[in-house]
């Protein structure tokens, strides 16, 4: 059978409330977003890797390093929405049949966990995935979105607060989806819980669609606060 092509989209956004200017921020020599492309473009799973934004000023950036820049609207309310506009609106992405988001803040997600979520997509048409959680400080942080998983690891649960008893996981901030699937997403309305967490794959879930989530060891730390810097360095 004909493997599926896959498209990596990084959504950067210049205006965050908690970071301003993330994407430019330095992290020994290279910008996060530098990092978080070339990190990206290491996975051989990745048939193409292209940035999404609304701002001059990361496009100029990103032409530095020669990456591929798609131009999206400024009224993109996630990352998500700014891969569906980029799928909606250039006909040259419509041989890729797997999208996946890449976050733009997780500059050491490692090209395995990349293909394992790309892989998860056999099973279901979203797909994202988790990691051990033992630290009891990011247990109980509500910026820390845990996940709970059947035996199958289809999700069940995305929440903010502590999980229910058993094995607790940590979600990680990549997805994957099947191209059919992301356009429809755009025609799912907001639901409750979605709006209670503010979590968008809770709208997945409330509407009856599954997402696969497999377990990966992963050393990614996100990148929410200026601080966070000094932790990925120390990792480099």
């Amino acid at each position: 059978m004909k493997r599926e092509k896959v498209l990596g989209i990084i959504p950067a956004r210049y205006g965050s409330t908690r970071f301003p200017g993330k994407p430019l921020a330095q992290i020994k020599g290279r910008s996060l977003l530098q990092r978080v492309y070339e990190n990206a473009r290491r996975c051989p799973h990745l048939d193409k890797v292209v940035i999404a934004t609304d701002d001059l000023r990361i496009e100029a950036h990103a032409k530095t390093f020669n990456a591929e820049v798609v131009m999206t609207s400024n009224t993109c309310a996630s990352g998500t929405d700014r891969c569906i506009e980029v799928i909606n609106q250039n006909d040259c992405f419509s041989q890729y049949e797997r999208i996946i988001n890449l976050q733009g803040d997780e500059p050491l997600l490692e090209p395995v966990v990349i293909e394992q979520v790309i892989h998860a997509l056999d099973e279901a048409p979203m797909s994202s995935a988790k990691k051990a959680l033992t630290c009891e400080n990011r247990l109980r942080d509500p910026s820390v979105v845990k996940c709970v998983c059947d035996l199958n690891q289809k999700a069940l649960l995305f929440s903010r607060a502590l999980s229910p008893r058993g094995a607790v996981y940590e979600h990680l901030g990549i997805y994957g989806f099947r191209r059919d699937f992301l356009l429809k997403l755009q025609t799912l309305p907001p639901t409750p819980m979605q709006l209670s967490e503010d979590l968008e794959q809770l709208k997945v879930l409330e509407h009856g669609f599954s997402i696969k989530v497999p377990t990966v060891e992963s050393l990614s730390i996100g990148v929410d606060h200026p601080e966070d810097i000094r932790e990925v360095e120390k990792h480099l």
